[in-house]
């Protein structure tokens, strides 16, 4: 099926979609073997922090749970010598902790998608998440780790039986993650659909999120809201991508900072409209046939269907207050999708959609010759040179060191 055949059938029906659960498999039946055994363990839990180290602690007990090595990212207000300190305080933990400075770039990374090219439209959004995610990549790639899981540092997992399923996902599939609907893990507009009480479903996402990283090529995390949609994007095309359980992140408030929306209007944009797309495609075709397809044409089309979306959930929202009251969310609600609609009708055009789709495919090609070059370095501190991180510390529970060469307190290097 070429592009222009797709181009021309996506532009029948151009909507965001409710859910894009179509596009996954769910695999949480699947029988769950041992967290101890080789099909279920993971080889590390890593951490991409910027909250208080207190955050921390469910995925300390989880990591000390499972035996398995945790990795801590820190940067903004996650201090490393405050995650030392838990770590050394909790039963069976140990931990490599990493500080990320706001000015770290490495020579090898792709920053097309980072470029000031897409600063507007991206509403001159700064963050950190997706090179401490492509960072964690790597660090497996070069510790020889063939599993690992990210987990969100606002994220709890209960169910060590479902991160064994998870982990035995991973020995047929690259990708396999959870699904957080308690709190609902959406977007700004996505939310506020649901508020509005329009249907709005929870899809999978990089808040628990494992992969093969010993399967080659790679993927990439661009440097955009939904960066993790974008990463699994192949695997969510060909409908290779699994789901498996639930896990729960801490509540918030998704209307506090009307620059939220602004910031994520960008990201959410692109990746509903080319999750949207996806669904009416046969998994068969190629995802770069599937992308050519998103032309500027679509873009226009889908950037209108956006701002009904807005305009809908909008309306639906006064309607509520106006019927029951507001108690401070509704008019909060509709303060952050004034703003997630004036960066879509004064900030985003067609034209940066399909630019931004471009670089991503360039930085995943770059990404994914460099990645594949990566090999097993034998020692930690091989990779921090390696990664170019100076500031790095081991730490584990009480004060013995263990055979496995783990230090009994923290030291930094």
């Amino acid at each position: 099926m070429s592009a222009t055949t797709l181009a021309n059938r996506s532009l029948k029906k151009v909507e965001q979609r409710a859910s894009h659960a179509a596009l996954s498999k769910n695999a949480s039946r699947a029988p769950a073997p041992s967290v101890r055994s080789q099909t279920g363990r993971l080889d590390a839990i890593i951490v991409p922090a910027s909250r208080l180290a207190f955050c921390l602690q469910p995925a300390i007990n989880l990591a000390a749970r499972l035996d398995v090595l945790l990795v801590v990212l820190c940067s903004k207000q996650t201090r490393a010598d405050h995650v030392a300190e838990r770590v050394s305080s909790s039963p069976g933990a140990r931990a490599l902790i990493v500080d990320l400075p706001m000015t770290w770039r490495h020579p090898k990374f792709p920053t097309r998608t980072s470029s000031q090219v897409f600063r507007k439209a991206n509403g001159y959004r700064e963050s950190d998440l997706s090179a401490k995610r492509n960072i964690g990549l790597l660090l497996a790639r070069l510790h020889g780790w063939n599993k690992i899981v990210f987990v969100d540092d606002d994220v709890t997992l209960s169910r060590t039986d479902n991160v064994a399923r998870l982990a035995g996902q991973l020995d047929r599939y690259q990708v396999a993650g959870m699904i957080l609907r308690n709190y609902p893990d959406n977007s700004v507009v996505c939310h506020a659909r649901r508020d509005a009480g329009l249907p709005q479903d929870v899809f999978l996402t990089g808040a628990v999120l494992g992969v093969h990283c010993n399967n080659l090529p790679l993927s990439f995390f661009p440097d955009i809201y939904n960066e993790d949609w974008f990463f699994f994007a192949r695997e969510a095309a060909s409908r290779q991508l699994r789901e498996v359980g639930e896990a729960s992140q801490l509540t918030y408030n998704p209307y506090a900072r009307p620059d939220r929306a602004r910031r994520e209007e960008f990201g959410d944009l692109l990746a509903e409209g080319l999750f949207a797309l996806m669904a009416q495609v046969d998994p068969g075709v190629r995802l770069g046939e599937q992308l050519r397809a998103a032309d500027e044409a679509y873009w226009s089309r889908f950037i209108e269907a956006r701002h009904e979306v807005i305009t809908k959930t909008m309306n639906l929202l006064r309607v509520t207050g106006d019927r029951h009251g507001d108690n401070g969310r509704l008019s909060s609600a509709l303060v952050s999708l004034a703003a997630a609609q004036d960066q879509l009708d004064d900030m985003i055009t067609a034209e940066d959609c399909v630019s931004f789709v471009g670089a991503w495919q360039d930085d995943l090609e770059e990404w994914q010759r460099f990645s594949s070059s990566v090999n097993n370095v034998g020692s930690t501190r091989d990779a921090m040179d390696f990664l170019q991180l100076s500031s790095w510390s081991r730490a584990e529970y009480g004060g013995v060191a263990s055979q496995s060469g783990w230090l009994s307190n923290v030291v930094s290097h």
